[in-house]
């Protein structure tokens, strides 16, 4: 089976799943599954955030999900728990379609290495 096929069946068969899930089965958008990532990675999922906050959880997600990509490495936690990233490599310029791609790319690579699909 071709990479793009495979990406695309595993996204469809994760997107599903977390709609199911998270969302009544009500389609999830691209930046929620990145939101729910940020939850997962900082590990205090019963708390309120305010709108910052949910900014920062977006970006531990994309910190987390672009580390094994080489742009970011884990740095270290907070004194409130809070994962920090240091840039490694900044990110190439993309175009919205290639961005899309390599995100579903690394969120399909996460849920495959935390055993959430297979």
């Amino acid at each position: 089976m071709a990479r793009d096929e495979q990406l695309k069946e595993r996204w469809e068969l994760l997107h599903n799943k977390l709609s199911r899930q998270f969302a009544d089965g009500e389609a999830l958008e691209l930046d929620a599954i990145i939101y729910i990532i940020g939850l997962q990675e900082l590990g205090q999922l019963h708390r309120r955030f305010k709108k910052d906050q949910k900014l920062d959880l977006m970006h531990i997600a994309i910190c987390r999900l672009l580390e094994p990509y080489g742009y970011y490495e884990f740095d270290y936690f907070d004194d409130d728990g809070w994962p920090h990233y240091k840039v490694l490599e900044q990110l190439p310029p993309l175009k919205a379609g290639e961005q899309q791609v390599l995100m579903k790319e690394a969120i399909v690579q996460y849920f495959l290495e935390k055993e959430y699909i297979q």
